[in-house]
């Protein structure tokens, strides 16, 4: 097969974040490929929507979703979803050739598989392949909210959820929590929390104040979401002094 060009491209939370460097990658692509993950995948209907307005066909490639077998620890499930990501992945390039566009979420730097996948792809096939960042979820929670990520000379520190606590309890003051739903907010109370949950859709909650006096409304927030629009993707940003 001839050789393959891949372009990752940072959409942040939809068309509105589209940037003119990625408007412009779109109009050098021959197609879209994108993942399912369920039949009214709310993700996948936003970059249907992308492909269209660039002109381009989307390749909708079934997710293989999180694989489990009995005593497989978490790494090996973790180790064979990806696996089963890359050849579905690989099939589509081999068959089409020519230069498909991964339309990331957000930023591709921030919690995301797909260069794990395109580095895969490139140990496979003949294929070259660029990046181009896009609004970070981050970003927009500050945006939103008004406030700096790190205070003036000071840190941020960015972590998954689960890993909360550990970064509390190593001393971290100023925390970026993505996919916050799991937020374990214990010994927190008198933290401050600012909060967002699908930002930058028609759906978009947000929540700041003090822990111990928002943390309801939180809760709150996340189950209209799910009621409103099916799906939830949230992050928060915890700071142990006010601003």
């Amino acid at each position: 097969m001839t050789g393959v060009r891949v372009r990752v491209l940072g959409i942040g939370m939809g068309p509105q974040h589209v940037t003119a460097e990625v408007a412009e990658a779109l109009r050098s692509a021959d197609y879209v490929v994108a993942p399912q993950k369920s039949t009214d995948d709310p993700l996948l209907a936003v970059r249907r929507v992308i492909a269209a307005q660039h002109g381009l066909e989307l390749v909708v490639v079934p997710d293989p979703g999180r694989i489990r077998h009995g005593s497989v620890t978490d790494a090996a499930a973790v180790e064979a979803q990806l696996a089963a990501r890359v050849g579905a992945y690989e099939q589509v390039l081999r068959e089409r050739g020519g230069t498909a566009a991964f339309l990331v979420w957000g930023d591709p730097s921030l919690y995301d598989s797909t260069l794990g996948i395109v580095e895969r792809l490139a140990e496979r096939l003949p294929l070259d392949y660029d990046v181009l960042p896009g609004v970070s979820a981050p970003q927009l929670l500050a945006a939103r909210h008004r406030v700096p990520l790190p205070l003036p000379g000071q840190p941020v520190h960015i972590t998954p959820a689960r890993l909360l606590q550990d970064a509390v309890a190593a001393g971290q003051t100023n925390i970026v929590v993505m996919l916050a739903g799991s937020l374990d907010l214990s010994g927190l109370d008198d933290w401050w929390l600012w909060w967002g949950g699908n930002l930058g859709t028609p759906s978009e909650e947000l929540v700041a104040g003090r822990v111990r006096e928002v943390a309801g409304e939180v809760d709150a927030a996340r189950e209209r979401l799910r009621a409103t629009a099916g799906w939830v993707l949230d992050v928060g940003l915890l700071r142990r002094v006010a601003p």
